[in-house]
């Protein structure tokens, strides 16, 4: 079951007043050992904690090719390159259809587990100067993942990723976001969600509201913000 994956670079941020809002989404690479927390890494801050951060949102990490596929679609008129979406883990080889919801690794000293797709927001249109990434990104599932901490320990970029355990039901992420996104009122799709009970509070509660409401929550304010949001 141990499938070992080389970390390219590991990434830690400040919060500071950039693209017109307070963020740590501008990170810096760390080449040392850090200890991991049961809320992320150690001196890695969080702007915003009601939409970022916390337990279940302690790391984000982002596959390192996406990069090129950005560069090609929208030019190289910046800079496509990591940790430009606020990534704490740079990586190659590990995909959001490779990697699945409640896949849990070895990090060094620390256990992590894959708890949600990350949900693209309205901050990285402006932090790229792109109209509609963040729905663009979400359309195709090339969001990247975030994971929870079950256990706290020493890290480090020379440490690989292990996976140590995966779920007999496990999904892909990217069938997650296939339906959480891209069908968001399917039943069978939602009561598939349902089922997977490494999926984080906060989307699993989604799941459930859409399945007793049969409406979709308001996505205008995460992927567009506040003034355009109705």
């Amino acid at each position: 079951m141990s499938t070992t994956n080389k970390l390219t670079n590991v990434y830690t941020g400040k919060v500071a007043h950039r693209y017109g809002f307070n963020t740590a989404i501008d990170k810096v690479e760390v080449k040392g050992a850090l200890y991991l927390t049961e809320t992320g890494l150690e001196g890695d801050e969080c702007a915003e904690m009601r939409h970022h951060g916390g337990p279940e949102r302690a790391l984000h990490q982002y596959p390192l090719e996406h990069y090129q596929y950005w560069s090609e679609k929208y030019g190289d008129h910046v800079k496509w390159t990591a940790p430009g979406m606020g990534e704490n883990i740079s990586s190659e080889g590990m995909t959001e259809e490779t990697v699945c919801l409640g896949d849990r690794f070895q990090w060094g000293e620390a256990i992590i587990e894959v708890s949600q797709p990350r949900s693209p927001c309205y901050k990285l249109n402006q932090r790229w100067g792109v109209e509609g990434f963040s729905v663009d990104m979400q359309e195709i599932s090339r969001c990247g993942w975030l994971y929870r901490v079950i256990k706290p320990g020493m890290v480090s970029v020379d440490e690989p990723l292990t996976l140590i355990e995966r779920v007999p039901n496990a999904m892909s992420l990217k069938g997650v976001c296939d339906i959480f996104f891209g069908d968001p009122l399917n039943q069978k799709g939602l009561e598939l969600l349902l089922q997977q009970e490494k999926l984080s509070d906060s989307w699993m509660s989604k799941v459930k509201q859409r399945l007793e409401t049969n409406e979709v929550e308001n996505w205008q304010f995460r992927l567009q913000g506040r003034d355009r949001a109705i």
